[in-house]
């Protein structure tokens, strides 16, 4: 192996080794959050004439009595209450003698999202009231101080409220066990709320836990368990054909199908972790971080690895020329560049709470992505046009038609992202609150598609074969002969012994050009 191929090499293994500590660290970390929602110091929020506390939101499925006897797969479907306290500050509490039965009202409303015109009355100082007042309960029929709420056409006591009663001078008061049953396949929302201003300042502290049918998966995420199982599956069915070829002719490997070979297994080993987390997920209704972590840090590793891997094989690397010379260190930049975003970008998606980031926090970990992937494209194809360039002049057949299908394949994979990124923007902009719930599943899915069928590609041009060496960089001598071999190959037409000769006779007049890689910027050819 060259210099330049050498220290690519090294510098890839301790990308690798160094991004696999930072997945073994990970076990350090403590449980997040999950289906179980945490509740610590949370503060309502002012709304119109009512005070709001967001208690989250998921996918639920309606119960069934088709579930296992035991275990969390039993049927059954509910939000559960648990530990939930509320407390006020001591001042207003005071105010009330602790023979009160009630100094303060505190309602947990569930309501499905096809339902939420059915929360809040008449307009109420340029927004919908959502409590009740002395002119509203006049003219509605509302209880006076509490929500305004009515029926669901599908069931007369959905919406479901829930009371809690702040007795006398307590300054802090705890909701009983409650659990509620979910009948109905839909995307619930669950808010406090409390009406009286004097209760401001009043924290929330506890969980609730939202149970699915099957598990303690959310109903949007439910699906892509099957999905990294079934994914886990056919990586590892790839690997065992790569594995066979590779041991076949492990004599004729090249650099670039051990790179390969490492790109598959860290996808099999990312989607077996993801299969794995959500398994736990499922089962415990917490998310554990250790995991979660491995899984990230894995994919962020995958896509890092396999961008720098196509961006490499684009220019050539092993095939037309030995090394990538003097971009070697900006690619190495580049793609640590690219980990550290996409790391990040996935950390943040993922560990802790399931409810989304806000838009303004997710932009800023997206757009340096984004950027990223966009520079990585352009440099790719710009690359790929060179190299093309290159095997034409030298009438490197064999190369030249690899690099067609690679090029073709690298095209349909760029209009797949962009058509679906549009079709992401639609599905999202046309669904605000998320009723579409049992599809989004597919949006993550597909990029796990695009990736898996870009390296089934990449596997069968670059397939480990007794004529491996004939794809890799050689000297112009040898290259000459390979020409002619592809042509005879690919030809039907006799090639005349004679007419060979003369021809390589003419190369061997040729004067010698040591600038092999004219075409590009002369630091290329620079060697690390």
């Amino acid at each position: 192996m060259s210099s330049g191929g050498k220290v690519f090499s090294r510098n890839l293994e301790c990308m690798v080794l160094f991004f696999l500590w930072l997945g073994l660290w990970s076990y350090s970390i403590q449980i997040a959050e999950g289906s179980v929602h945490e509740y610590r110091d949370g503060r309502f929020v002012d709304n119109g004439n009512a005070y709001l506390y967001y208690g989250g939101s998921e996918g639920m499925h309606a119960a069934t009595s088709q579930g296992a006897k035991n275990g969390v797969a039993n049927g059954g479907s509910y939000i559960g209450f648990e530990s939930i306290t509320f407390r006020r500050t001591t001042k207003p509490a005071m105010q009330h003698s602790d023979s009160e039965s009630s100094s303060g009202l505190v309602q947990a409303v569930i309501f499905e999202s096809a339902d939420r015109d059915k929360i809040g009355g008449s307009a109420y100082g340029g927004r919908v009231a959502i409590c009740c007042t002395p002119d509203l309960a006049k003219q509605e029929g509302c209880p006076q101080g509490q929500i305004i709420k009515r029926p669901s056409s599908y069931d007369s006591q959905w919406p479901f409220t829930l009371g809690v009663n702040i007795k006398g001078d307590e300054v802090e008061t705890i909701m009983p066990l409650e659990r509620v049953n979910i009948t109905k396949t839909g995307m619930y929302n669950l808010y406090f709320i409390f009406c009286d201003p004097q209760l401001q300042g009043l924290v929330i502290d506890g969980r609730t836990v939202w149970k699915n049918p099957s598990g303690y998966l959310p109903g949007r995420m439910a699906p892509l368990m099957t999905f990294y199982g079934v994914m886990s599956l056919a990586h590892l069915l790839l690997g065992l054909a790569w594995l066979l070829q590779y041991c076949r002719f492990w004599k004729d490997i090249l650099y670039l199908q051990n790179c390969i070979t490492v790109v598959i297994a860290l996808g099999m080993s990312e989607m077996a972790l993801w299969y794995f987390e959500y398994a736990n997920f499922n089962s415990t209704g917490r998310r554990p971080m250790g995991i979660t972590l491995w899984a990230v840090t894995f994919g962020a590793v995958k896509k890092t690895v396999s961008r720098l891997l196509i961006l490499a094989v684009s220019m050539g690397y092993g095939v037309v020329r030995p090394t990538l010379g003097g971009l070697t260190s900006k690619v190495m930049f580049l793609g640590a560049t690219y980990f550290v975003a996409s790391e990040l970008l996935d950390v943040a998606e993922n560990v802790g709470a399931i409810n989304d980031l806000s838009g303004k926090a997710k932009l800023f970990l997206v757009l340096p992505v984004a950027i990223l992937d966009a520079f990585f494209i352009i440099w790719i194809f710009t690359s790929l046009s060179k190299t093309l360039e290159k095997l034409q002049a030298r009438r490197r057949l064999a190369k030249l038609e690899v690099y067609r299908k690679f090029t073709n394949s690298l095209a349909i994979a760029v209009i797949a992202s962009v058509a679906w990124i549009c079709y992401e923007l639609y599905f999202k902009a046309t669904d605000p609150f998320s009723e579409r719930w049992q599809s989004a599943w597919i949006i993550t899915a597909f990029w796990s598609i695009l990736s898996f069928s870009l390296l089934c590609v990449i596997c069968v041009l670059w397939a480990p074969s007794q004529n491996s060496t004939r794809y890799a960089y050689s000297d112009e001598a040898d290259e000459d002969v390979d020409d002619e071999e592809a042509v005879a190959l690919k030809s039907n037409v006799a090639v005349d012994p004679e007419n060979i000769t003369l021809k390589q006779d003419k190369k061997e007049r040729k004067p010698v050009n040591t600038d092999v890689f004219s075409l590009d910027d002369p630091e290329e050819d620079k060697r690390e």
